[in-house]
């Protein structure tokens, strides 16, 4: 088995962070190239740590070749591509949050933090931030792209 990614004061922290900040489980779905096999194994051992740190948490694997129309569903098409989503029994409530890519190095945070965010089921945003969105009627892609260093 390969040595861990998370090291045991990284695990510590995250799971009390998990322990006491998540309210609503979170399902990660992890789309990935079979001819990748370098990132999957990596994101998929990362997200398998990460899940395993917390009862609310799970995970999902699918070769994206195999499962064109849930990507397509899930607007994903690069891989590794991760969806967070919340799951209210059988229902998944998508919030439109993806990652490119392994989520590590300073991504890795952003990743945590969008779990946080969506087992909340709350984005944070003052009412004012919130008030000056409703005026936006049109649909917006907005897309963060950012280097590993």
């Amino acid at each position: 088995m390969p040595e861990k990614l998370l090291n045991a004061e990284l695990i510590k922290q995250i799971k009390l962070l998990f322990e006491t900040q998540l309210i609503y489980p979170v399902e990660i779905i992890d789309f990935s190239d079979k001819d990748e096999s370098e990132s999957y194994a990596e994101t998929s051992q990362l997200l398998e740590e990460l899940c395993a740190l917390s009862d609310k948490l799970s995970f999902q694997h699918y070769e994206i070749h195999d499962q064109p129309q849930l990507a397509q569903k899930f607007n994903v098409s690069f891989t590794p591509g991760l969806v967070i989503a919340s799951r209210e029994r059988d229902e998944l409530l998508d919030y439109g949050i993806r990652f490119a890519g392994i989520p590590s190095g300073y991504e890795f945070g952003s990743l945590v933090h969008a779990i946080e965010l969506v087992s909340r089921r709350d984005s944070g945003l003052k009412p004012e931030t919130r008030l000056n969105l409703q005026g936006i009627h049109t649909p917006i892609l907005l897309q963060v792209f950012v280097t590993p260093t």
